[in-house]
């Protein structure tokens, strides 16, 4: 398949503006303070555009339109919300090349991964949400012969939402579509590293929502999202976590007996780990030397490239900071004992690409993976230990600060099924993959998490 056209170039799929106000009120407004930040592809490291650089006043002229639109839309019926929300997954599907070719270049996820995996789920996340809300139902209960309480589910008014950069088209579909659903109006404040991606998002559903229904505020963290998480007019502020700390894997000797299917998958899933996150593989002594060859040949053979070519499976880093930090952190796990085994450096794909924050997936073997700093870290690392038996392979697991997810890799299902349940993380993968590192249990969104239960308790 051919490589799809940059943003801008003849046969594009998509145009970035020159720069990008906020939207509020269902429309751009520059920002108070008339300051804008620059936005640098991923994928060449040049600017393709600017983008207003939000403050506290900002996010009050959001909130004001917010609160202005709550009424009427809170009040809309679930059927009417459901109608708009199955529109918005119409419209996702129906530009899915614009948006992944967006996405791409604002964040270097790879179109392979956009276009079969991240658009269709957002897209099916809204269509999810909209049957949800139309198949909710109250309550009512019976006190005594004359006294009766009612459940009603209500919205609870204005909701801020703050995207990480990690697949953030996704991310935000996972708690826009509930949110929308329950009735609430958002403000949306996108990661200062992705903000491109979600105004192409906006510019291409905007115009199903009434104005005020859904608000963004760009900018940086401190100067943006921090006054949005503490103001005392937003009830709920949704901050689903981008990639931290070490994804733990657990493969038993039993994987190695075989090279079949299930030894296959296996590694596949050690290779999409070390791909997208840092992650610690935890490999029994029996099939290490096996497994630690097979997987890391796997890992080797990734495509890292051009993020709009469907051949590639590694795209760059999100941005210049992130690049200086996963290179900074390789360099302080090589100190720190560990041994390098592939990758470790940054990478110069040459051409137009030169200036890209590519960086050659990595793998580390180490006797203490609980020594090897591992806070706050996203990157395509992946820490490799041994460990002799089931007891040491969930204490090693768990070794590590609480995960949102880990796997577990056995062909006795009695032995995955005790591993998983013995693993501290609120979700664990027994023999399969998720599809991308973003699919960690805090990331997604209820419909009755955006509400609240109104009890009416009548006298009759």
């Amino acid at each position: 398949m051919a490589k799809y056209a940059a943003p801008g170039r003849p046969g594009g799929a998509v145009s970035f503006r020159d720069r990008y106000d906020h939207f509020v009120g269902g429309e751009y407004v520059p920002p108070t303070r008339g300051n804008y930040f620059t936005n640098p592809s991923p994928v060449t490291g040049e600017v393709f555009t600017a983008v207003a650089r939000g403050t506290a006043e900002d996010v009050d002229r959001a909130l004001d339109a917010a609160h202005g639109a709550a009424r009427a839309w809170g009040r809309t019926t679930a059927a009417e919300r459901a109608a708009v929300l199955t529109e918005v997954a119409d419209r996702i599907e129906d530009s899915l090349e614009a948006i992944a070719v967006a996405e791409a270049w604002d964040a270097g996820r790879p179109i392979r991964e956009t276009l079969s995996v991240d658009l269709p789920a957002a897209a099916d996340h809204f269509r999810y949400c909209a049957g949800v809300v139309r198949a909710q139902e109250g309550g009512i209960s019976q006190l005594d012969g004359d006294l009766v309480a009612h459940h009603f589910h209500e919205p609870l008014g204005v909701v801020g939402l703050v995207v990480p950069w990690s697949s953030p088209v996704l991310t935000a579909a996972w708690h826009l579509a509930p949110a929308l659903a329950a009735g609430n109006t958002v403000v949306l404040k996108p990661s200062e590293y992705t903000p491109a991606s979600i105004h192409v998002l906006v510019g291409l559903i905007s115009d199903l929502l009434p104005p005020g229904v859904l608000n963004v505020v760009t900018g940086f963290d401190v100067e943006a999202a921090a006054p949005l998480a503490a103001n005392r007019r937003v009830t709920r502020t949704a901050r689903p976590p981008a990639p931290r700390g070490w994804t733990p894997g657990v493969y038993f000797a039993d994987l190695a007996e075989r090279q079949d299917a299930c030894y296959d998958r296996a590694l596949d899933a050690f290779a999409r780990s070390a791909l997208t996150q840092a992650s610690s593989a935890l490999v029994q002594n029996a099939g290490y030397d096996r497994f630690l060859l097979d997987a890391t040949a796997r890992t080797a053979a990734a495509r890292l490239g051009d993020p709009l070519d469907p051949a590639t499976t590694v795209g760059p880093l999100v941005s210049a900071v992130h690049l200086a930090d996963v290179l900074s952190r390789v360099d302080l796990c090589a100190r720190e004992g560990a041994r390098l085994v592939a990758g470790g450096d940054r990478v110069d794909l040459g051409g137009a690409l030169t200036g890209g924050y590519f960086v050659a997936p990595t793998v580390f073997e180490t006797d203490h993976p609980a020594g090897v700093p591992h806070e706050d870290f996203a990157g395509p690392v992946t820490l490799v230990t041994r460990f002799d038996d089931f007891d040491d392979a969930v204490k090693a697991a768990n070794d590590a600060p609480r995960g949102a997810a880990a796997g577990v890799w056995s062909r006795d299902a009695g032995v995955a099924y005790r591993a998983g349940r013995a693993i501290r993380a609120g979700r664990v993968w027994v023999n399969n993959q998720p599809p991308h590192a973003a699919f960690h249990a805090e990331s997604r969104g209820l419909v009755e998490a955006y509400q609240h239960t109104k009890n009416l308790v009548v006298a009759y």
